[in-house]
């Protein structure tokens, strides 16, 4: 059986790898692990439907096909082709992170509303102390004499 090193043992790095170990075997990182990867395969999803189906039709509807749609920009010295700025990738980009943003929104709206949450009563107040109780008591008296009985 491998005796266990004290942390105060440890060098820097093996701290930092312990820490490190210590993080990745929590539970919850295999369900972000899972996220990710399902997040991923659903972006690819989404870029693809937006860039060949989406802007295409939006393109035929106004004239302008958005995959070319570009600003040339002047040629600087010592490169063979003047650059430019893809507005329509941008456009296609932006237009993707809407949709996948919408439909994570969604679906977390949905979870949310499926998910049970517990009804539970609220818990009772606490019974007052003992110092509340003569404090009360000596409240009440007082309020039953007045200054005209000649006590307060």
């Amino acid at each position: 059986m491998r005796k266990q090193k004290k942390w105060e043992d440890l060098s820097p790095v093996g701290r930092f790898l312990n820490e490190f170990k210590e993080f990745a075997v929590k539970g919850n990182m295999i369900d972000m692990a899972v996220g990710i990867v399902v997040g991923g395969a659903f972006t690819a999803l989404v870029t693809s439907i937006v860039g060949n189906l989406a802007t295409p039709l939006i393109g035929i509807l106004i004239g302008v096909d958005f995959k070319e749609w570009s600003i040339p920009l002047p040629r600087l010295y010592g490169t063979a082709e003047p650059g430019s700025l893809g507005i329509g990738v941008f456009l296609n980009n932006a237009i993707s992170f809407v949709i996948v943003a919408f439909t994570v929104f969604l679906f977390v709206k949905a979870i949310n509303k499926f998910r049970k949450r517990p009804i539970f009563p609220p818990p009772p107040p606490p019974p007052p102390t003992k110092e509340e109780v003569l404090l009360t008591e000596i409240r009440d008296l007082l309020k039953g004499k007045t200054v005209e009985d000649g006590e307060v």
